[in-house]
């Protein structure tokens, strides 16, 4: 495994009423980002209780991880994420230690 191996957990926590809209919005561009050249593992987990979502992502490095920012579908959902979030997205950036 690469050292600068980069893993992120993201927290979204979308307004009830644009739940379904924000959860559709990162499932439709799950396909596209798992095939940009530095994705690892892109995956959507819900949590229906606390209604949010969560993001598990593993990049090779950090400008695989900004290369994907910059692409316009993400950039898309970014920007309707201004409407539909009640919160900021949580994002958490890790690397592994050695097993």
């Amino acid at each position: 495994m690469s050292e600068n191996r980069l893993f992120v957990f993201a927290k979204i926590h979308p307004k009830n009423e644009h739940f379904e809209e924000a959860k559709q919005a990162i499932i439709n561009i799950l396909p596209l980002t798992r095939q940009e050249p530095g994705c690892r593992q892109f995956k959507l987990h819900e949590n229906a209780t606390e209604k949010c979502l969560f993001l598990y992502e593993e990049w090779e490095n950090e400008l695989a991880l900004e290369a994907h920012y910059q692409k316009p579908y993400t950039a898309a959902v970014f920007e309707r994420y201004q409407e539909w979030l009640a919160a900021p997205v949580d994002v958490t950036k890790m690397q592994r230690l050695n097993d």
